[in-house]
């Protein structure tokens, strides 16, 4: 038997309230990710949503017949409409003939000289009519999903041990309020790890001779093909973070949060001083926080100051692709793990996570090669 007893010994208790109310409270990274529905593997798999517009990249053209991969072709039927990225003129899709290729005419000018369509030209697809009295097939067949991507899960334990000298005074109130105090100094040290690891952790199988881990922001945004911009050494402003904004809206995202360190933070409030707004309960989750208004959409961006970036990068994010999960009946929990005999108590927090990132490549800019904070903010103070 345990030399000392409390109320909640032989309890299992469910300690994710209390994790997500820490992060909530928290302005950092991690309070951008909402609760999950739980992984079922610990290889956790996710779909992938079709955020863009439908697009045909033109891989050849002889006179109105154009060769395109088959996954293209299957976007269009008889009658759909098509413009050229950055062109006026409309085109139709007069008949698709074979499953990688179609044949198209012009179907209005709308002001273009532009007639033809040339190989390696972006079409989008503007619609397809469809006749009165339609039946099942006359309709455009639309997917949601496009691809799939994963990450896997990462086990956390974190040991809340009182002696039996602490337990003698009475200075930190009876048993449970000790138990909780540490549980909660417990949490907000693991709240500090995933928050780091959501931003730089690698993408590690678990395996026989190998721990599990998650793969973090640096892992999904920075792929090839990722969308990135060079600030060359230039201050972050309004027009770095909108061009990011634009990159972000182009593939189809939803720009909401600029992820920089407090620096950073503080270089861009100089500029926005007139419209800056500061949150300290925001209903998505975060605390302290300023929104500004985004140029290009119209709609706020919120302002995530993290301690844990780097000074010289930044990240325009569009964070409704950002989830928390737990493996199934791994949720972070805590329980009695006393030995025979010790002197004291000892609860063990542990818990098996992982983060989802989805449509990183379309959701994530990243800005680097930006200028140290504190040179910026030395210009703005002897300017």
């Amino acid at each position: 038997m345990p030399l000392y007893t409390y109320s909640f010994q032989n309890v299992k208790r469910d300690l994710n309230d209390v994790l997500s109310t820490i992060v909530k409270d928290e302005p950092r990274f991690i309070s951008s990710f909402v609760q999950g529905q739980p992984a079922t593997q610990q290889k956790h798999e996710w779909l992938e949503d079709q955020i863009t517009g439908r697009n045909i990249t033109a891989v050849g053209v002889t006179e109105n017949t154009i060769t395109a991969s088959a996954a293209d072709v299957a976007k269009i039927a008889v009658g759909s409409l098509l413009v050229i990225k950055d062109d006026t003129a409309l085109f139709r899709v007069e008949s698709v003939d074979s499953a990688t290729a179609f044949t198209i005419s012009l179907a209005a000018a709308n002001g273009s000289e532009t007639t033809v369509v040339s190989a390696g030209n972006v079409l989008k697809v503007a619609g397809t009519p469809v006749k009165e009295g339609s039946a099942n097939g006359d309709g455009e067949e639309a997917y949601h999903i496009s691809d799939t991507d994963y990450n896997f899960t990462q086990i956390f334990r974190k040991d809340i041990v009182i002696s039996g000298s602490a337990l003698a005074v009475t200075l930190n109130g009876n048993v449970e309020n000790q138990i909780n105090r540490q549980t909660r100094i417990a949490l907000s040290e693991l709240a500090r790890d995933v928050n780091r690891l959501a931003l730089y952790g690698r993408r590690v199988q678990p395996g026989p001779t190998a721990k599990g881990e998650f793969g973090g922001l640096y892992q999904f945004g920075t792929r090839p093909g990722s969308l990135s911009i060079n600030a060359s050494g230039n201050s972050i402003d309004s027009f770095i973070i909108n061009d990011a904004a634009q990159m972000v809206l182009g593939e189809g995202g939803d720009p909401t949060q600029i992820l920089c360190s407090p620096g950073q933070a503080r270089v861009l409030s100089n500029e926005y001083k007139g419209q800056l707004q500061i949150v300290r309960e925001d209903v998505a989750r975060g605390a302290y926080v300023a929104v500004i208004v985004n140029e290009i959409t119209g709609k706020t961006m919120t302002i995530m100051a993290d301690p844990d970036m780097p000074d010289t990068e930044a990240w325009v994010n569009d964070v409704n692709g950002f989830e928390m999960v737990s493996l199934k009946d791994r949720y972070i929990s805590d329980v009695d793990t006393t030995p025979k005999g010790f002197d004291g108590l000892k609860r063990s927090a542990l818990g098996e996570l992982t983060l989802v990132f989805k449509n990183a490549g379309q959701r994530l800019c990243r800005v680097r090669g930006l200028k140290t904070s504190a040179a910026a903010l030395a210009e703005f103070k002897n300017a």
